[in-house]
């Protein structure tokens, strides 16, 4: 892997021999409107979306840190209780004198989840050390998502074979909605562990995947010990909060969510129809019952949506719903104050919690992550007293070299490839390699049809609308039958030539897999297998370097 890194590069075909190419994020597809303007630097959008967020890109206002809560002294201990390994040592100890936190987290997936896990991670790391080097010692934390629920979401795991994508999926599911964290792995994992040998090969991180994912561990302590090895020369530390110790240090927000349900409902509403009166929707519907609270079963473990029923006369104060049996608030306030780990926050309460427990700088979020903050801003103002800035994470394309060598072969770049299927960039590639004899004939028929076609269409119309409606209808026939042509001509090239449908497969497979971003759908495990634990200081200098879109980092 090249160590050489080169000033970023908007317009990414000027140097194609750069390492890392910055693109605009808006090559990215399916990103909502929120985001994008939040992105945007100085663009009129981005001023629409400022209302809603404490912070902006590239403000660095953030790195302040803010005032230390009363138990953090006791926060320090736990987290020194869950990361032991000497490389923990110095940001833990810059923690106990006082150092601010830079926090980022995902679920805890099936060998340790998708790409954009890692990138999460290293850019929390990149901000924690630009602040640092600003003055401003800052650790970063990676808070592992165990209370989430929702087991087909973290079970399987995407990697690369050859010419295909092989799915390993982990199949005991536990059989209530329990917290995914706390789900014990099984022998079945072993044979899992062999296939991902078979695909991944001997390496350092296949060692510390096999070291990480036992049988009779958790999901939570199989991911933490995945990625504290993956990224312990960095320092990052995790942190596990479904237990009874960190639920009781974070139960005021939790407190504040079952006795003010009702005045933070209708905030969350009321930021809603703000989101939806700018033109942006809200990332998290907000139901007339809905809640920012579960409620985990003391039989089952399952994890239950807390309710909110109306007011009665009987019960004026509303009852809550879990399941099938109701609650008065004071009995859950009373469980919280016993067993509060049985008391979970929402997607949209969890970083209210989260940030109290840290006394967090700043927190690293995805896409959809930072559209939640637009909305979980006013529980921020409610609960806190103050909204905690949200930065977007690092996003990028990784590239190998032998897909890097067919990029450069048939002069493609990400935004043309993202606009592609593995069949229509074989049809443009066949296309390109056609004979420029060829080339030419066709542009020059495609060209003088549609000259042709237009003065005819012109004068159909001014005799008649009709008549030119039915005219644009069979003219329409006529374009179509042209492309075909097109098709047939890219085809025979196709057949011809059988390794441009070899070169478009794999480049679709490598970096637009199943029409995905390939850091949504590919395992982080196979990129750290390939070009060894090195990986996570590149991902963690280029994070730092702030490329302010998406960038394509050639290995």
């Amino acid at each position: 892997m090249r160590a050489e890194f080169s000033r970023w590069q908007i317009e990414p075909e000027v140097n194609a021999l750069s390492t890392v190419d910055c693109h605009p994020i808006t090559v990215v597809p399916g990103l909502s409107r929120l985001f994008l303007d939040y992105c945007a630097g100085g663009a009129p959008g981005h001023e629409a979306v400022r209302p809603f967020f404490a912070s902006m890109p590239p403000d660095s206002g953030w790195q302040q840190r803010t005032p230390l809560p009363e138990h953090w002294t006791e926060l320090v201990t736990l987290l020194a209780k869950q990361n032991p390994e000497p490389a923990a040592a110095p940001a833990l100890a810059a923690l106990a004198q006082g150092a601010g936190v830079v926090v980022t987290g995902q679920q805890v997936g099936l060998f340790g989840g998708p790409l954009f896990t890692p990138f999460k991670a290293a850019t929390a790391l990149a901000r924690a050390r630009q602040a640092t080097g600003a003055g401003r010692p800052h650790a970063a934390i990676f808070w592992l998502a165990t209370e989430d629920h929702d087991f087909a979401e973290i079970n399987h795991v995407v990697f690369p074979a050859s010419r295909e994508l092989r799915t390993l999926v982990y199949t005991a599911a536990p059989q209530a909605a329990r917290p995914v964290g706390g789900i014990v792995l099984d022998d079945s994992i072993t044979p899992l562990l062999d296939q991902a040998w078979e695909l991944l090969g001997s390496s350092d991180a296949m060692e510390a995947l096999a070291e990480a994912y036992k049988p009779g561990r958790t999901f939570a302590q199989a991911f933490a010990g995945f990625y504290s090895r993956i990224f312990a020369a960095q320092g990052l530390l995790v942190l596990d909060a479904c237990g009874r110790e960190v639920h009781r240090l974070g139960a005021p927000v939790l407190r504040a969510a079952l006795e003010r349900a009702d005045e933070l409902h209708a905030a969350l509403l009321d930021r809603n129809r703000q989101l939806e009166a700018a033109g942006y929707h809200a990332q998290v519907a907000v139901a007339p019952q809905s809640s920012l609270l579960f409620l985990m079963d003391e039989k089952t473990g399952a994890r239950l949506a807390l309710k909110r029923t109306e007011s009665t006369a009987a019960e004026p104060a509303g009852l809550w719903q879990a399941g099938k049996r109701s609650y008065s608030t004071a009995e859950l306030v009373g469980i919280l104050e016993s067993e509060p780990e049985r008391i979970s926050p929402s997607a949209l309460l969890r970083p209210v919690f989260q940030d109290l427990l840290l006394s967090t700088s700043a927190t690293v979020g995805g896409p959809a992550e930072i559209a939640y903050f637009a909305q979980s801003a006013v529980l921020f103002e409610r609960i806190l007293g103050r909204v905690t800035p949200a930065l977007p994470r690092f996003s990028g394309t990784l590239i190998e070299p032998a897909i890097g060598d067919l990029l450069r072969k048939h002069e493609l770049t990400l935004e043309r490839i993202f606009g592609e299927t593995a069949d229509s960039l074989a049809q443009l590639l066949a296309a390109r390699a056609m004979p420029v004899e060829g080339k030419r004939k066709m542009a020059a028929a495609g060209s003088a049809l549609d000259a042709e076609l237009t003065a005819v269409l012109d004068w159909m119309t001014t005799l008649d609308a009709g008549l030119g409606r039915s005219a644009e209808t069979a003219a329409s026939k006529m374009r179509y039958q042209m492309n075909r042509l097109r098709r047939l001509a890219a085809n025979f090239e196709l057949q011809r030539e059988a390794s441009l449908g070899r070169h478009a497969g794999a480049i679709s497979q490598a970096l637009y897999p199943s029409g995905a971003l390939q850091e949504r759908l590919l395992g982080a495990a196979y990129f750290f297998a390939r070009y060894g634990q090195e990986l996570a200081e590149e991902l963690t200098v280029q994070a730092e370097n702030s490329c302010p879109g998406h960038m394509a980092v050639w290995l």
